[in-house]
Parts: structure tokens; sequence; C-alpha cells
């Protein structure tokens, strides 16, 4: 599979803060990639960086076999980017906006309408299309966002938090869109999120903490290495449960009523039913998630 971004030795300052620390990864062409870390960790400079709205002090990035800072044209009409927050005007319909954006890509008139009611298409927004941008709910501006980063039908799309303060059923809707696009379209998708439901179905995952990386691959990787299973059991007699698990120096803890036991696999919780057969009223085996495993790595939650 190519590589369609590589970055080596990155390092970037801020007077004296080192904000980005000789880190070393690549993206590869059409996969969903997931770069994850608590704030202030350097994520948000490294994306910036790659986006070539900022400099860095050293390292090497190619972009689609181009240089970053040599071929920074060519990048910038191969990259299409999602902020968090959106650079649309409110008072301008949705297709006034996207007109307006894509007319910066120096298309012909009817090159550009057609690919503004082609992106409008793609992620379902066609009947909003003379709906002012400030009348839109926030998963409708999410989707009018997105359809502006692919008017010039980039390979690479950026996405920062894209559906940071979005409803549940709002952000599972967008979060549609973004895999069915990444799967119909064989984009590359470089995304952060605060959400480990959406990085747990990345291709590959990043995890950056105090300008490092901490931590890389995929999430069932990660959720193995840095994450434990667990069995949650509701006793019939707390005590004689206890009893018996500390007879057979059982590590646990308690939560209300029931007792918990991490597992190094979820196989593990046969041997330990067993043993606790007259004791159980109800269990349940938990594997190990995302959040878990992030936590293990940087010691910290993710919207901390």
């Amino acid at each position: 599979m190519k590589k369609i971004i590589e970055v080596h030795n990155l390092s970037k300052k801020y007077g004296n803060v080192e904000a980005v620390k000789n880190i070393d990864f690549y993206v590869e062409q059409g996969k969903l990639f997931a770069f994850l870390g608590p704030n202030g960790a350097g994520k948000s400079t490294t994306i910036n960086i790659l986006c070539t709205l900022l400099s860095y002090e050293s390292g090497n990035i190619v972009i689609d076999d181009h240089i970053l800072g040599k071929d920074n044209q060519y990048i910038r009409e191969q990259i299409g980017i999602v902020f968090q927050e959106s650079v649309l005007d409110p008072l301008l319909s949705v297709s006034e906006n996207l007109i307006a954006r894509g007319s910066f890509y120096n298309m012909k008139q009817k090159e550009l309408l057609e690919a503004v009611d082609e992106a409008m298409r793609i992620v379902d927004i066609s009947d909003l299309k003379n709906r002012h941008y400030d009348k839109l709910s926030g998963g409708q501006r999410r989707r009018v966002d997105i359809a502006r980063a692919l008017i010039h039908h980039p390979k690479i799309l950026f996405l920062d938090e894209p559906t940071t303060g979005l409803d549940p059923q709002t952000r599972r809707n967008v979060w549609n869109t973004i895999l069915k696009l990444q799967k119909d379209k064989g984009m590359t998708v470089f995304l952060t999120t605060h959400y480990m439901e959406e990085a747990a179905e990345a291709d590959y995952v990043i995890v950056i903490d105090k300008g490092q990386i901490a931590a890389k691959g995929t999430p069932t990787e990660l959720r193995e290495k840095y994450s434990s299973d667990s069995i949650q059991i509701k006793p019939l007699d707390k005590q004689a449960a206890i009893a018996i698990l500390n007879e057979n120096k059982i590590t646990f803890y308690e939560s209300t009523d029931l007792l918990i036991v991490n597992l190094k696999s979820t196989v593990e919780a046969i041997p330990l039913l067993k043993l606790l057969q007259e004791q159980v009223v109800s269990f349940q085996v938990l594997n190990g998630t995302m959040d878990d495993a992030f936590i293990g790595i940087t010691g910290k939650e993710i919207r901390e």
C-alpha cells in the first residue's frame, strides 16, 4: 500500500516550548487514520503543519510524493480540510457558500457548478442548497463543511474533531457520511476526535502525548496491549464470594453490589466462574475499550 503521507523527525517549537518532538509516522493511501491526544499534546500543531498552515523547525514531510515546503501549492490542491470551527458565511445559502469557496480553485463556471452539485450529492445535502447556512442544524452544517472540503476532489481529507458538540444521533449520522465517503471514494481520511468509538473504527491509530508519539497500532492492537478485559459478577453472598477470591489470591475490586476482576483474556472468565459458580447470580464479561487503552497510554482521559 502506498504511503500518501510520510513524516520524519518533525519538530516544532513555540519559543522555548517544544510542541512536537522529532515524531515519525506515515499514513497509507485510502485508509482512515486517527490521530489522538489530550489537549496540548501537539496534534493540532502537527495537522496545521501537514496542511501547509504552519512552519516547523526541522523534519522531512512528503505528501503524495511531493515535499512539504517545496511543493506546497500542489499539496494544497490535494487536501481538503474540515476545521473545528466553520469558515462559511452564515448569511449565504449552502450553494452560495460552496460556489464562493469553490471559486478559489480556478475552475471554469460549468466545472465549478458541477463540482458543487456533486459535493452536495455525496454528503446528501442537495435538498438544503437554498437554505441559509445559519438556519441549519449542527449536523447539517457539518455535512456542508465536509462538502466544502470536497469540491476540488482532494486525495486526502483532514477532519479536526468533526463531530464535537453534536448530539449522539447527529454525530452518528455525520460519522456514517465520513465512513461512506472513505470507502466509496477510496479517500484517505486523517482524523482527530474526542470520541473513542470513532477512533475504534479507524484502520490505524497514533496517540501523541507531550509532543511525542506514545503509542501506535490498529484499534485492536492498542486495546490488547493497553487495556484489559474484565468480568463483573453479582454474587449471591458478597462476603462469601470475596472470601473465595481472597483464598485463591485473585485481585478484584468492588463497585456497588458487583465484584470486578480484570482478565488477561476473556477465556480466563471460565475457570473463575467455575470457582464461584455457587455464588454467581449474574455476570458480564466486558472487552477493553479504546477509552481504557487511551488512559493506559497517557494516564489521562482524552477530554481533559
